[in-house]
């Protein structure tokens, strides 16, 4: 018997008990702001569908967007595509995956537009909304889409599809990948981040870390002969971090994304693309993301660096890296930091001081990594008392 639906319906009605919490119990009414329109201080937090509820309740949306503006944040990024489905009624998603969107999600909100509400409630409380396609290449091998196009996914030297990760790395055990050098996974995702561009005229978009392929994959049949197509039939190196092996992917990973950004310009030329990355230097290693490149190739317009570490001098780290320092020349560069998971929340002073440290340094602004873990139920302090000090961190 196949347990998965079961144990995510009970996490999600789990989760759901805490927003009706959040709602009827610890929203105190805070004196309402307008946020400008023009974002000078990045203040934006990630809502995602996995370990929180907002998105499942029909008034939730509405309810969180406008405790953020009163709280003078300023920018939400809600997921769109997550665990192989869409977060909003697709048709591309519907032709090539056979639904529309993610069925728990059509049925608690009886058909309605998640993010069409969202963009809503953006509007009338002056929040950027800027929808996050965080599974980026990403696929759970027993998905719809994986069972509908194995050809599609990419593997391991070993034949293996699933994906090796550390538990902090924030990817399902169960994870396969999509081959990001297929040219039908190019145009499935081509087509549905274009579908969101053009059929909301969002703002922006934004991708992240999983935007990219771990350097462990490429071993399927299509990479192993383009490859060899283009290095008179050889195969690729046996060790998966050879350096010319990672600079040979990364270089069609790049390539790919300037696609996509040619293709969102042509749809809507001021969309922002918004990139939120691990450190380079890991990321060019570990996921053949050559984010740096994509910077100095004028692709990203903002970057949201994931700064989740639990020390000051870790955190300070990755803030001194030459890469960071060399995306800050050309574009605005904030801060992602961890606010905790659904189990642990992160002490406020500890977010308190990363923010400080942010500011100081003269970065463009912070995003919070979840809205669910900002004031949870679970935190060390009372949801109240981290409501207020987010309130006096944010208090112009």
């Amino acid at each position: 018997m196949n347990r998965k639906p079961l144990t995510r319906l009970i996490c999600l009605l789990l989760s759901l008990t805490i927003v009706l919490l959040h709602t009827w119990i610890g929203v105190p009414e805070i004196a309402r702001s307008q946020p400008t329109q023009t974002v000078t201080e990045l203040r934006g937090v990630w809502l995602t569908n996995v370990g929180s509820a907002v998105m499942y309740v029909p008034w939730g949306i509405h309810r969180a967007v406008r405790q953020l503006a009163q709280l003078h944040f300023n920018t939400v990024y809600p997921v769109v595509w997550n665990r192989g489905n869409t977060l909003y009624s697709s048709k591309v998603a519907e032709r090539v995956i056979g639904r529309s969107q993610d069925p728990f999600l059509s049925a608690f909100h009886f058909g309605q537009d998640v993010l069409a509400e969202t963009l809503k409630a953006g509007e009338q409380h002056n929040v950027r909304v800027i929808p996050w396609f965080e599974y980026g290449f990403i696929t759970p091998l027993n998905s719809e889409l994986a069972l509908r196009h194995p050809d599609w996914l990419t593997m391991r030297q070993n034949g293996a599809m699933l994906i090796q990760v550390m538990e902090n790395e924030g990817i399902p055990r169960s994870s396969s990948w999509l081959n990001p050098f297929h040219p039908e996974v190019q145009q499935f995702i081509l087509d549905m981040v274009t579908e969101v561009v053009t059929r909301y005229g969002v703002s922006g978009i934004q991708f992240d870390d999983h935007f990219g392929l771990p350097a462990q994959f490429g071993y399927d049949a299509y990479t192993m002969e383009l490859y060899q197509n283009e290095h008179q039939g050889l195969n690729p190196p046996s060790d998966p971090f050879d350096p010319d092996w990672i600079r040979w992917r990364a270089d069609k990973l790049t390539e790919f994304m300037g696609h996509l950004v040619q293709a969102v310009k042509a749809v809507k030329p001021d969309c922002i693309i918004s990139l939120s990355p691990n450190s380079y230097s890991f990321s060019y290693r570990n996921y053949l993301q050559d984010w740096l490149a994509w910077v100095e190739r004028g692709w990203v317009e903002e970057l949201v660096l994931q700064v989740y570490r639990h020390t000051p001098d870790g955190f300070q780290a990755e803030l001194d890296q030459a890469a960071v320092q060399t995306a800050r020349q050309r574009i605005p560069v904030a801060i992602g930091i961890h606010t905790g998971s659904f189990r642990q929340i992160t002490p406020f002073k500890r977010i308190q001081e990363q923010v400080e440290t942010v500011r100081s340094q003269g970065f463009n602004g912070v995003a919070f990594f979840y809205w669910e873990s900002l004031w949870g139920y679970v935190a060390p302090e009372a949801p109240r008392e981290r409501r207020s000090g987010f309130q006096r961190i944010f208090l112009d």
